[in-house]
Formats: C-alpha cells, sequence, structure tokens
C-alpha cells in the first residue's frame, strides 16, 4: 500500500513540474497578473512542490507560509528553499485546522486545489478569516471537460458563486490557457 502511494506522488510530482504546464502557465506569468506587494505575506494552500512558492518568496520580503498536507512534497520545498537561498518560506504540514493558527496574510492563493475539497464554503470562510482587510485571493482551477460542475472540476461560474457566497468580491478574471481559468478576489470588509 505504502509503495504504490509513493508511485502516485512521482507521477503527481513530474505533473507539477513538467515543462508542459510550465508552458502552459508560468509561475512568473500568473504572479505578473496578481496585485502583489514586496513586503506581502502569502499563503500557498496546497503548495505541492512550491511550483508557486519558490517564485513567491523570490518577489517579497514576507513570510510565504506552504502549506499541504502531504510531508514529502514539503521536503521537496524546503530542499528547493535551500537550494535557492530562501529563507521566508514556512513550509506546514497539514489541512484546514492549521489555518485558524496563522494569523492573517495578504495574499492567499490557491493553485489546482480547490476542486479537491467538498463542501466548499466553510473552507472559503476559513481563508477569508485568515486574509487581511482588503487582501486578495487567487483562485486557480481546471476548467471541467464538457462545462459541467462533473468529476472533481468546479465550473469558473460555480466557483464564482461560492466566492460571492463566502464574502469574496472578484475583482479581476483570467483564462491563462485553454483548460485553465484564474479569479482574482478582494476580501472586502
Amino acid at each position: 500500500m505504502h509503495h504504490s502511494h509513493g508511485k502516485h506522488s512521482k507521477g503527481k510530482i513530474s505533473y507539477l513540474e513538467s515543462p508542459e504546464r510550465r508552458k502552459e502557465l508560468s509561475p512568473e506569468g500568473l504572479l505578473n497578473m496578481i496585485p502583489l506587494k514586496e513586503t506581502d505575506s502569502i499563503l500557498d494552500f496546497g503548495a505541492g512542490t512550491g511550483y508557486f512558492t519558490i517564485p513567491i518568496a523570490k518577489r517579497t520580503t514576507g513570510d510565504v507560509y506552504a502549506l499541504d498536507i502531504d510531508p514529502a512534497m514539503l521536503e521537496i520545498i524546503k530542499e528547493k528553499a535551500l537550494k535557492e537561498q530562501l529563507a521566508n518560506i514556512v513550509p506546514l504540514k497539514g489541512s484546514t485546522r492549521e489555518l485558524s493558527s496563522l494569523g492573517t496574510v495578504d495574499v492567499i492563493i490557491a493553485s489546482l486545489v480547490m476542486h479537491e475539497i467538498q463542501p466548499l464554503g466553510p473552507l472559503l470562510q476559513q481563508l477569508r478569516n485568515v486574509l487581511k482587510k482588503d487582501g486578495y485571493f487567487i483562485c486557480l482551477e481546471l476548467k471541467p471537460k464538457g462545462g459541467s460542475d462533473s468529476g472533481p472540476r468546479i465550473t469558473l461560474d460555480g466557483m464564482e458563486r461560492e466566492m460571492k457566497e463566502a464574502g469574496f468580491q472578484i475583482t479581476e478574471k483570467y483564462f491563462p490557457s485553454e483548460s485553465l481559468y484564474m479569479l482574482v478576489a478582494q476580501k472586502t470588509d
């Protein structure tokens, strides 16, 4: 059993780090689309291999919290941070329970992770609580094939509805590639 989990992680890692993914959506390209200040503290929710964590940490002097439930992913992030000599990355193992101990952050990035969470409402509320007033929540998701909320994916409309219900105001919509959408939302009160 343990062995197959390792195999799954390797496949996931090779996808997360693939040149195709980088070409479709470079982390730098995405970061250029979001309002990021040099002193911002950022939560990379579902950080994976640090695809966004590392480039973000290079752009800010604030803390970058890399939250992931998989300790193997956090080890990869720690190794990369060491190699790049980045001291502002704070790896956090865990799930939504760890959010309350964070304090508040300026920006939250959730890349290809929100579709895994059911129900979405309570998590969005928690993320909103972690965000400073006027802070930004960036949600990047794969568009469902066939345009319905089938399988593990959620439509742009569905995600927008969930975010508005949780008290976010959507400020920007981007379509970085054919298969992706990105919502930039703000906590307004």
